[in-house]
């Protein structure tokens, strides 16, 4: 469940100006694309230092941030002028305590209800103390996303606030390439508004296998081998997976990993997000010049 990162030049550059397009409108007011990108840009940012996220945060007009440090497990929470967005970290290659908590598959009880992944379970109780006194005084509409074991993390932690004292519930939950969580019982618990993006042949949303007993939660969003969001049924899921995989072996590449890559679901969904703009612009072009009409 690891990632690679890009330069923070780069990364910090597109990130700023998402930002910049999203913040002026609250963001229960914007489609689910526009949600989508800008989380998604969040989730990259996450993997970067605080000094790094200061660059953006002053190049973006996010009005400020916190940063949450506990052991393996870090989270920034960002706050602008409508909403408040935690953003869980995923697994870093480097870090031996994210690789232990990748693999500790064995099933525990949750504190809603059901069982869930021992590893991720324990990365979210390291952060939910602080975070839950954070988001004390938080009353601004509340976001949860994450990407990979951020993704994992962000599930956890977006259910606990469900039942936790903390005055704001998540208005959403966005997750990009998160593993399974826990079983059929804790997915139908609590009941979240909840987009798992998933990118054609990313191989971590396939763990843990179904057969251990884990199930996914929330409304998938599938991104075909070409990047376009799609519905499939199940024989078309697996030709357009072969397919992704045909492409990407084309161009030496394994697409089981860099479908993975948190910069592939961002480029995906910033063009998803060009072509839903087009399209209204054309339908608001339209609508103009039939009122236009004598």
């Amino acid at each position: 469940m690891a990632t690679v990162q890009e330069p923070a030049s780069s990364s910090l550059a597109g990130l700023a100006q998402v930002v910049r397009d999203s913040i002026p409108v609250p963001l229960q007011n914007q489609s689910i694309l526009r949600q989508s990108l800008l989380f998604a840009e969040l989730s990259h940012l996450a993997y970067f230092s605080p000094e790094e996220v200061q660059q953006a945060v002053e190049q973006s007009g996010i009005e400020g941030y916190e940063f949450l440090n506990q052991e393996s497990a870090q989270a920034y929470v960002f706050t602008t002028s409508h909403d408040c967005i935690v953003v869980f970290r995923g697994t870093e290659p480097d870090d031996i305590n994210d690789i232990k908590a990748d693999v500790d598959a064995v099933m525990v009880v949750a504190e809603t209800l059901g069982r869930v992944h021992r590893g991720f379970k324990r990365e979210s109780d390291r952060l939910w103390e602080p975070l839950e006194r954070l988001l004390t005084n938080n009353h601004k509409p509340l976001w949860f996303t994450g990407h990979s074991l951020g993704g994992a993390i962000a599930t956890l932690n977006a259910g606990r606030c469900v039942l936790s004292p903390i005055p704001a519930s998540p208005s959403g939950l966005y997750t990009f390439g998160s593993p399974r969580v826990g079983n059929r019982r804790f997915i139908n618990y609590v009941k979240l508004n909840h987009y798992r993006w998933v990118n054609n042949n990313d191989i971590v949303p396939r763990l843990p296998p179904r057969w251990l007993g884990y199930r996914h939660a929330g409304k998938e969003l599938y991104l075909n081998a070409y990047g376009q969001v799609r519905t499939y049924t199940t024989w078309r899921r697996i030709r357009d997976q072969w397919l992704g995989f045909l492409l990407t072996l084309r161009a030496w590449k394994v697409d089981h990993v860099t479908d993975h890559l948190i910069t592939s679901y961002i480029v995906h969904l910033q063009k998803a997000v060009d072509e839903e703009t087009q399209a209204l612009r054309l339908l608001m072009n339209f609508a103009n010049s039939q009122t236009a009409k004598p």
